[in-house]
């Protein structure tokens, strides 16, 4: 099995191609299911969860040729309905089908996701919604089986809590549904954004966009003319490298960005000392001349991400003070704590509040990634440690990192995959 082994201490400069983002990529490829032609979408990011949602596709019966994350794809000969466990169980954005197949078709069957290492992550709000908007579901041996013969119908739906794949799966059934679509305190995103402009730039008329309202009108099941499109950049990714920037105190900066989707993330390094520096494609890192210690308070976009919880974890260990870290969205995201622990830092974890102790130096040491985001904070903190850090389990990184440690290497890291 791949591991990573990082010889910490390096200075790392220059700059840091970021790629397409995988969150806005995902429901995006869901959305191909409603589209009556084929077409070429671009900025495809090269990680695991793009690979096996473009699998679940093919497995529907869609047809794909993937070159220089590019991919050109036909749904239009999807002739299967149902999402097996056996690649659901692999990724729970496999779910993103489920509104769309059914908007489509009438009738799907989607594995229930199962679990989740960072916590409970329940369909239950997407499945409220659909029997909303008339669909007859029922969970039978694992599957959710759903079914709405005449097709879905418009209707108002009010989200109890801020759901991401919940709006992304309700707004694509909508585009297709029979009448008009309300949907209150619907995600933010940017990934949402861009999923409602491409199925508007298909003919789906729909409004407040990036707000927490949205009316979509739909097509009465007429499939969609989707155009040729862009996959945004992934600020997750963005932020990672720039918190290496910040660990290493080094400059260093990241191209090919949209600097507003950092917005939160830039502030909280403003508030620990580094300078930044933006245009509307690139952010630069400067050096502190003192790591200040942060407060955090994960929330839904606009605000601070949960995806950033983590890595500003790995960055606090070395900070000059206290940290507080709240996370808000997710019971079990501190599992990288104990790892961080492993490596010499002062944590300690109080239900949803975890209490980081600056310390001097950070000490290598074999680790394990518990999820995608935890396995970044390791390779953060691998990077300013004394000696060498082996991090194991890294297929979560691979999930969501397109060619980590090469753009580290770059960089100037001292990284690298090995089997063992």
């Amino acid at each position: 099995m791949d591991y990573l082994q990082i010889i910490g201490k390096q200075t790392l400069n220059g700059a840091v191609k970021i790629s397409g983002a995988k969150n806005a990529a995902l429901p995006l490829l869901g959305a191909t299911i409603l589209s009556k032609n084929s077409l070429t979408i671009s900025n495809l990011p090269n990680v695991v969860d793009i690979n096996t949602f473009l699998k679940l596709l093919k497995m529907l019966g869609a047809t794909y040729t993937l070159e220089n994350e590019q991919v050109n794809i036909d749904s239009t000969t999807i002739n299967k309905t149902k999402a097996t466990y056996e690649i659901v169980k692999t990724m729970r954005a496999s779910i993103l089908v489920l509104g769309p197949l059914l908007a489509r078709f009438g009738h799907c069957e989607v594995s229930l996701p199962g679990g989740c290492a960072i916590g409970q992550r329940p369909v239950d709000l997407h499945l409220k919604a659909l029997e909303e908007m008339g669909a007859i579901i029922e969970i039978k041996n694992g599957y959710i089986e759903a079914k709405a013969p005449y097709g879905l119908k418009g209707a108002k739906i009010i989200f109890d809590k801020v759901t991401v794949t919940g709006s992304e799966n309700i707004i694509m059934a909508a585009a297709l549904a029979h009448g008009t679509t309300t949907i209150i305190n619907a995600a933010k995103e940017p990934e949402v954004v861009q999923l409602c402009e491409i199925l508007q730039d298909s003919g789906v008329e729909i409004n407040g966009i990036g707000t927490n309202t949205l009316t979509i009108k739909g097509s009465d099941q007429k499939l969609l003319d989707m155009k040729n499109f862009t996959i945004i950049p992934d600020r997750i990714e963005a932020g990672t490298y720039l918190c290496a920037g910040a660990i290493t105190n080094n400059k260093l900066t990241v191209t090919d960005v949209i600097a507003d989707h950092l917005s939160a993330i830039l502030i909280k390094f403003e508030q620990m000392g580094f300078t930044i520096k933006q245009t509307n494609s690139t952010v630069t890192i400067y050096p502190a001349s003192d790591i200040k210690p942060v407060n955090i308070i994960t929330t839904e976009y606009p605000g601070f991400p949960t995806d950033m919880q983590a890595q500003f974890m790995a960055i606090a260990t070395i900070a000059n003070g206290v940290s507080i870290i709240d996370e808000k969205l997710f019971e079990n995201r501190f599992m990288h704590a104990s790892e961080l622990i492993r490596m010499g830092a002062n944590i300690t974890i109080n239900g949803t509040v975890a209490t980081i102790t600056g310390i001097n130096q950070l000490y290598g040491a074999d680790v394990m990634a518990t999820d995608l985001r935890a396995s970044s904070a390791l390779v953060l903190a691998a990077l300013v440690a004394k000696d060498t850090t082996n991090i194991h389990r890294i297929y979560h990184l691979d999930r969501g990192y397109n060619q980590l440690e090469v753009k580290l290497s770059n960089l100037g890291a001292n990284i690298k995959r090995l089997k063992g």
